[in-house]
């Protein structure tokens, strides 16, 4: 049986419910009233750069395609971590990330409250070969979405070093996220 539904037999009867529609229902859980309480705007979702599309939804998981630290501005933080590019420099890179992926999701949906679960991250951080410190780069990220969904933005995740990223950006990340069914 699929972790999505959970069947209950009781005197001949089945009830099959969908903890999708259950946790996206708590009265408490508004992502949007989140961003606004923690001073955040999100920006106009980036536009891909090459022969892809932001996200693709199938059944009740969005895949979303890699994005990195675009500023509002058109800045892009760029530069290898460990020698360009201090740390907190790509922890606000990532939370940037986070506020991108973040954007383009409500595009997507249409309202974020209708994320169920983020489920995984992949990180990829541009790194000088001595640089090991990628995952407190990545928290950027974490702690933005953890910070607008709560419980529900808790997600695994993979926080690696890369010889280069496109552009020579420093950050990029994908996100895998479960949501609401379409007809809710």
């Amino acid at each position: 049986m699929k972790n999505k539904f959970l069947s209950i037999m009781a005197s001949g009867l089945i009830l099959v419910t969908s903890f999708s529609s259950v946790k996206a229902q708590d009265a408490d859980y508004d992502p949007e009233a989140r961003l606004a309480e923690m001073g955040l705007t999100l920006p106009t979702p980036p536009t891909p750069v090459a022969n892809y599309v932001n996200g693709v939804r199938t059944g009740n998981l969005i895949f979303l395609a890699g994005k990195g630290p675009l500023y509002p501005d058109g800045r892009e933080l760029r530069g290898k971590l460990g020698k360009d590019v201090t740390i907190e420099e790509g922890y606000d890179g990532a939370r940037m990330t986070a506020l991108n992926q973040l954007a383009v999701l409500k595009q997507m949906l249409g309202n974020l409250n209708k994320v169920v679960r983020v489920v995984k991250v992949l990180g990829m951080v541009n790194s000088d070969p001595d640089f090991v410190q990628q995952p407190a780069v990545l928290n950027g990220f974490s702690d933005t979405i953890v910070g607008v969904f709560g419980e529900r933005g808790r997600h695994a995740r993979a926080a690696v070093g890369m010889a280069t990223l496109p552009r020579g950006q420093s950050v990029e990340v994908e996100m895998i996220v479960e949501v609401m069914d379409e007809g809710q």
